[in-house]
């Protein structure tokens, strides 16, 4: 037990102040999207809601019409909810998108991360490091925050059997945070029973969160899931830039209500698609859209590319599922590519990954309870530094008497 302790503690004091950085961080952009679409409303809402959308492919000329000759539009996302606005991908800068008004045509805004997540994020990842993280060599800030979060595993598996001979004698005393014995049993209550209910959710965040920071922990992953670690399967269309990925990973819920632009239906989509196809490249998108949304009634998103198609089939478990279309410029008809249950297995598990990661994988329930996980696992090295203090301070207390 003593040897355990010694772990515990010297593992824990050096890298302590990051561990709490790196959950802080984390626990910061759980609800990035809400918060985004909050400060932001007359980007991502429309002004009012009408009966009826205007036609895609005049929704697209007009953005088209606003954009430099350089850029082009690679596809155009549909969400769930009547009076969210349609989210347009662009072919560059990376992962840029502009929102348009689907009942009036106006561009609302283009895609931009506050620069509170954007700061919360480089802290999570790279713990600021300006260097380039996706460059080759070896980045500081993502080698610490990945040893950090291995220590963090080790601390709170040497955590449970410290906790644990005491616990079985007074399992709801070892569990309970009391005022009674104040600051110092509140802090001792905060960092034993705190880390006891953190335990599931850091843990399930560090083993997710360690497959971005080592290749050799990723295969060993991989392997003990029983799927062969294959390079990321990119064969989504390039329209499939949503808010998911844009907001640096965190998944967009699709709310429930009426799907903008379902109410043309399939005479609809003949009589906007198919009219002046010819000249224009978006000519097939209203049909492919309007007759993917009657197929999947439910979907949070659907978006349509350049002669591909992607529908998000699910809001809870793997949050990036999806089934992959691909569809004729000239005729619109729409040809399955892959079903969610056809993915490759390392692309399910990577999907799966990452919604363990940021408590996407139950919707709203999860977020809130992957939130106060975080913030316990954020606490926990502080209040371990006060019971080291404290603990060192009556030892030198207890030297001079």
């Amino acid at each position: 037990m003593k040897l355990f302790r010694k772990i515990h503690l010297w593992l824990s004091v050096p890298f302590g102040i990051i561990i709490t950085l790196v959950c802080f961080s984390g626990a910061m952009l759980i609800f990035e999207p809400e918060i985004t679409r909050a400060v932001h409303s007359d980007v991502y809402y429309v002004s009012e809601v009408k009966d009826e959308p205007l036609p895609m492919g005049e929704l697209m000329e007009t953005v088209k019409a606003s954009l430099p000759d350089s850029v082009s539009i690679t596809g155009v996302t549909v969400f769930f909810a009547k009076d969210r606005t349609y989210q347009v991908a662009l072919s560059k800068p990376r992962r840029a998108s502009l929102f348009v008004d689907q009942y009036t045509g106006v561009v609302t805004g283009s895609y931009e991360r506050l620069g509170f997540f954007s700061t919360m994020f480089k802290l999570h990842r790279w713990l600021l490091d300006s260097a380039n993280p996706h460059g080759d060599g070896v980045k500081v800030g993502k080698l610490l925050v990945g040893i950090s979060t291995l220590v963090f595993v080790i601390a709170l598996i040497t955590g449970v059997v410290i906790w644990w001979p005491r616990a079985r004698k007074n399992l709801r005393k070892s569990l309970s945070i009391s005022f009674s014995n104040g600051w110092k049993g509140l802090w001792k209550g905060l960092h034993v029973a705190g880390g006891m209910y953190a335990l599931v959710f850091v843990l399930a965040m560090s083993l997710t969160g360690l497959t971005w920071s080592f290749n050799w922990y990723r295969s060993a992953f991989y392997a003990v899931c029983g799927v062969e670690h294959t390079p990321r399967n990119f064969s989504a269309p390039a329209a499939a830039g949503t808010e998911r990925q844009n907001e640096g990973g965190r998944g967009e819920r699709g709310e429930r209500g009426e799907r903008g632009g379902r109410g043309e239906g399939r005479e609809g989509g003949r009589r906007n698609g198919g009219e002046g196809h010819k000249r224009s490249e978006f000519g097939r998108w209203q049909q492919v859209y309007n007759e993917l949304s009657e197929r999947y009634p439910q979907a949070p998103q659907i978006t349509v590319g350049n002669e591909t198609a992607t529908v998000t089939v699910s809001s809870f478990g793997n949050s990036r599922a999806s089934d992959k279309y691909s569809f004729s410029r000239r005729s619109g008809e729409l040809e399955l590519q892959s079903t969610y249950a056809d993915t490759l297995p390392a692309d399910k598990l990577r999907g799966w990954i990452y919604s363990i990661h940021t408590g996407s994988l139950g919707g709203l329930i999860t977020r809130i309870l992957w939130l106060l996980g975080a913030l316990l696992g954020a606490s926990l090295p502080l209040t371990g530094y006060y019971i080291w203090i404290r603990h060192l301070t009556m030892k030198k207390e207890h030297m001079h008497h």
